[in-house]
């Protein structure tokens, strides 16, 4: 698995991230900020990780490469990504995450931010280039530290940034599971939503890390989240993935709610006018009254653009959120009577909180609360350790023409329209929607459908990936 960027930073196998490249994309990524005049010798930087076993290493080795370009390390722990980004935005510092977010423990990667957010795609190329010009030049020192412990600050900044989201007490009556696993939000997503009153029950901590993707929801997570609804008679479960940057939040029956409606919910929650959203987002999301919607390629880089080119256009009161629900604010918002700053970088916690918002004001279940959006039912799912080099073929395979994509899809139905934006999005007859498109940062194929009835797209799901996994197995032969 070739170390390169995705749809949120450079990702790649743990071991092939390990001493040698790390260092050389950290120092890479140093130089890019000092030539580019962002930061200069003698600035803070900072650096975090979650709790993959990979991630110590890689962060000691980053520090040590940033610290001898001449930036001041700052440790922040192992917190939540919105949490180090936030920072960075409070104290003029780049900073840098080493997580691998949802995929497995055998890989990682590096998330970068300069002093103002986010990296954008141009950062992303200069970066790579000079990465590539170092190579065989760097050499990794690991064993110094990584700077000065910051962590309870970074960790305190963002809880107060949370407390200020609601009275105290507003979840009161709640009972509220947080599956916590291996996520760097576990304590925090505990900690607020006590100080919101609710009854939390902490469920499911590990010492061993836990891939959680909740954009595609394991059967085996879903199962865990009904027991534990039954068990403990629960209103709702929340978590995150690795970095806590995309939230999980589940009904009272254990049944995980489509991160785009959690989007949707928290864009309500602000009182947003545009959202940006990619193209994979649930297309139901048009006919949300008094929110205009942006659409995009699937990324963060690619959202946080959208919104910087809404508010260049004179649009106010801008957030965005992606089909995982992390969601994303480039205005500031007045909510509960302060003004909370722009953050645009992924947040699960600000969706999680608004959600549980919305059931109490509604008083209804989560369940009800979900149904009365009336979205269409949209399910997504992806096919593991699928080589990057088949689905290119699979891709080019399906834009060569009108009959390869017909021909493909016949079995499953007749294409009315399509949308290349980010992959292939096929209207079907009837209405239904399939939409295949490889993942951005590693060597899987995902599918996406919007039917009707949950049936109806349980059988497309099933459908869709049955048939790219044939195609691939005759591809192969």
């Amino acid at each position: 698995m070739q170390l390169k960027f995705g749809t949120s930073g450079l990702r790649g196998l743990s071991e092939e991230l390990k001493g040698e490249p790390s260092a050389r994309y950290a120092t890479a990524f140093a130089r890019h900020l000092l030539t580019s005049g962002v930061s200069k010798p003698g600035d803070a930087i900072l650096i975090a990780r979650d709790f993959r076993p990979s991630s110590p290493e890689i962060a000691a080795v980053c520090a040590a490469a940033l610290a001898r370009e001449g930036l001041r390390v700052l440790d922040c722990g192992t917190v939540p990504t919105p949490a180090l980004a936030l920072y960075g935005l409070a104290n003029g510092a780049a900073g840098l995450m080493i997580t691998g977010s949802h995929i497995p423990a055998d890989r990682n990667g590096i998330k970068f931010y300069r002093p103002d957010g986010e990296i954008d795609k141009a950062d992303e190329t200069a970066i790579s280039r000079m990465a590539g010009e170092l190579a065989g030049t760097i050499t990794p020192v690991a064993g110094a530290g990584i700077g000065e412990d910051h962590s309870a600050e970074a960790a305190g900044l963002f809880l107060e940034r949370n407390r200020q989201l609601l009275p105290a007490g507003s979840l009161s009556g709640l009972k509220i599971g947080v599956y916590q696993h291996s996520t760097v939000a576990r304590d925090l997503l505990v900690e607020i939503l006590t100080l919101f009153g609710a009854d939390v029950v902490a469920l499911g901590r590990s010492e061993h890390f836990i891939p959680v993707d909740t954009e595609a929801v394991s059967s085996e997570t879903i199962e865990k989240l009904q027991a534990w609804a039954r068990e403990h008679r629960l209103d709702a479960i929340v978590s995150a993935d690795g970095d806590g940057d995309r939230p999980l939040v589940a009904d009272e029956n254990g049944l995980p709610l489509r991160g785009d409606l959690l989007g949707l919910i928290a864009c309500r929650f602000l009182g947003a006018t545009l959202a940006v959203t990619p193209v994979t987002s649930n297309s139901g999301l048009e006919r949300s009254k008094g929110l205009s919607i942006l659409r995009t390629q699937v990324g963060s880089p690619f959202v946080i653009a959208g919104m910087q080119q809404a508010l260049a256009e004179g649009a106010r009161k801008v957030a965005g959120f992606e089909a995982n629900g992390g969601t994303l604010t480039a205005s500031p918002f007045v909510v509960n009577g302060r003004e909370l700053t722009a953050l645009p970088t992924r947040d699960s916690f600000l969706p999680v909180v608004a959600v549980l918002a919305a059931a109490v004001e509604a008083r209804l279940p989560l369940s009800v609360l979900s149904a009365s959006y009336h979205l269409p039912v949209a399910l997504s799912d992806r096919l593991e350790n699928f080589a990057i080099e088949t689905s290119s073929g699979l891709m080019g395979h399906l834009r060569g023409g009108q009959a390869n994509l017909a021909t493909f899809l016949a079995p499953i139905g007749r294409p009315q329209a399509v949308s290349d934006i980010d992959g292939l999005r096929v209207t079907l007859d009837g209405g239904r929607i399939i939409h295949f498109r490889p993942s951005g940062n590693a060597p899987e194929m995902r599918c996406y459908v919007e039917a009707e009835t949950l049936e109806a797209a349980e059988v497309l799901l099933a459908a869709g990936l049955s048939t790219v996994r044939q195609w691939s197995e005759l591809a192969s032969n």
